[in-house]
Order: C-alpha cells, then structure tokens, then sequence
C-alpha cells in the first residue's frame, strides 16, 4: 500500500512544470480523500493527482479518473460512503499516471476501463517525458483500458445516467477525453486545464500541443452555462469564467510564440526573448515553471 511504484514517481514528476512539487515524497498515509456533492448524485472526489468524478445511476456508477494506485482504498472507501453499488465504467481523461494509476485495482473489482486508444498505446509502450527526459515503463496489461474509441465522441450509460465522451485532439497530450454529465450540468476537463491558476503542461513528446489546449478550452466554453460545474484536472471547482480565463492566457501563449516560430526563431531564440514575461507573473510558480511551459508551446509548433 505505501510502495510507491515507478510509475507513479514518474507520474508525479510531470503533474506540474515547477519543480517544487516533484521534490517532495508523498506520505500516502496522511492523504485524506475529500467529497464534493455536486447535485444529481454526482460527486467530485480530491486526494493527490487529478480529480475524480463519480455519477451514481440505479444500478452502478461512472468514474472518471483514479488517481495513484496506492490511494486505491481510500479512493474506494470514500466512493462506498457515496453509494454501496459497483463501478461499472471508469473514463481516462489521459495517459499520465495521477488519473490512471488506479487502473488496475479498480479493474480487479470489475470494472471497465474506457478511454481514447491512444490512451492505451501510451500506457502499453511507455513514455518519455520531453521536458525532462524521465521516462515511465509500461504498466501492467491489468491496468490498460478495456475498451476504447478512436475520436468524435461517445456515449456510456450506468443505470440512467449518461456520459459523454469527447476527444479532444492534441491538446495536453495525443488522447485527452473531456466527459459531460449533462442531467447534473457537470463537466470534466482532464488537464487540458487546471484550477489553480498555473501553466498546465503541454505534453509535446506525447502529442500534446497548445493549439489544442486552446481549442479544447474553446469547446468547453461552447458546451458550458454560468450553472455548469467545472471538475478540472487540478485545482478546486471551477466554473464557466475560469475557463474563458484559462482559454485567454493559452490564446495569448500561443499567438506569441507562433509568430515568433514563424520568423525562424530557434528555441534558444524564444527562450532569450522572453515573450511570456507578463503572463509569468500571475501563471508560472516560478522560474522552472515559466522557463519549461515556453519551452513546451514553442515544441508544440516543432513537434513531427
């Protein structure tokens, strides 16, 4: 229970672009798992990694995301205080190992894991991590989704409640799947953004691109009212003005560095000239984190 798997450490290095959190050792045992009730029975679950989303329907449950395995039991009891019926289905937002790396033990229960199948081929092959170059190995064939879909959406339903899948192409990486609850008016975002008023890493070495992030924001914003409840990946609940918030600062990163890109400048070149300098101020934790978020939109534009 308080092993902490490579995965999982590799995982935590990439929750954020500052370093300051990857420094520090998780004590599994003093996480405490938090329950929000949204309405509609449906449920917002924090504990350390991304959010979880429970939906109860007559006869069993959706979940999104599962956080770190060794979190699994809390993340399980927590769920039982909700509802005494199973989880039928768990959407994967994305790959990175704070929103999957329960897989596993929620699949030895009987759940199914669902997710975009790019999903499954980041987690079967391993990844590298291309602003730090740490590398996380394939996980094990029990904890790769059962079933999966390529893009457009898709629809599951647990007991009369339906979630819809969207695949939100390149965006925080090659397999973002945002989830839509609409009979409660609650939205799940994955990483494609966060709450928390900080640069969200644009994965580029696993297809992640910030015209996506931008993109994807723009559809969030499309589907969302002033009532929708907005579970990000990281952060508190966030409503339909964060995102426009969220949406205008990765706007403004990527125009920025487009054009810079567009005039032949060289990575080295970005970097030198500085062209988030305003934005860092509010956005970036600190030095690293404004330095590694440039570093990742120019490599959206060089990518292959």
């Amino acid at each position: 229970m308080n092993r902490i798997t490579l995965a999982a450490v590799a995982a935590v290095s990439t929750l954020m672009v500052g370093t300051a959190f990857a420094q520090q050792p998780i004590d599994w045992d003093k996480i405490e798992i938090k329950t929000t009730n949204l309405g509609n029975n449906t449920y917002m679950l924090m504990g350390q990694g991304g959010n979880i989303t429970v939906a109860v329907g007559s006869d069993g449950i959706i979940m999104v995301d599962t956080q770190f395995a060794p979190l699994s039991e809390k993340i399980k009891a927590a769920i039982k205080a909700i509802s005494p019926l199973p989880i039928k289905y768990i959407v994967n937002t994305h790959f990175h190992g704070d929103h999957t790396g329960g897989n596993e033990n929620f699949q030895k229960d009987g759940a199914i894991v669902v997710a975009q199948d790019n999903i499954r081929v980041r987690l079967a092959a391993g990844t590298t991590n291309g602003t730090t170059g740490a590398k996380t190995p394939p996980v094990a064939p029990g904890a790769l989704p059962k079933q999966t879909y390529i893009g457009g959406t898709m629809t599951l339903e647990v007991g009369g409640r339906k979630a819809m899948l969207m695949h939100i192409n390149n965006a925080h990486t090659d397999g973002d799947t945002m989830v839509y609850f609409a009979d409660a008016n609650v939205l799940c975002t994955g990483d494609v953004m966060n709450n928390n008023h900080r640069y969200q890493q644009v994965d580029f070495a696993n297809g992640g691109d910030i015209r996506g992030m931008a993109s994807g924001t723009d559809q969030f914003l499309a589907l969302a009212n002033d009532d929708t409840k907005v579970v990000v990946g990281h952060g508190p609940l966030a409503k339909k003005a964060d995102i426009a918030t969220y949406n205008a600062m990765a706007k403004t990163a990527r125009d920025r560095i487009e054009k810079l890109v567009s005039e032949g400048k060289s990575e080295q070149g970005v970097m030198a000239a500085n062209p988030l300098q305003d934005l860092n101020a509010t956005w970036a934790a600190d030095d690293k984190a404004a330095a590694n978020f440039l570093k990742q939109v120019y490599n959206s534009f060089k990518r292959s």
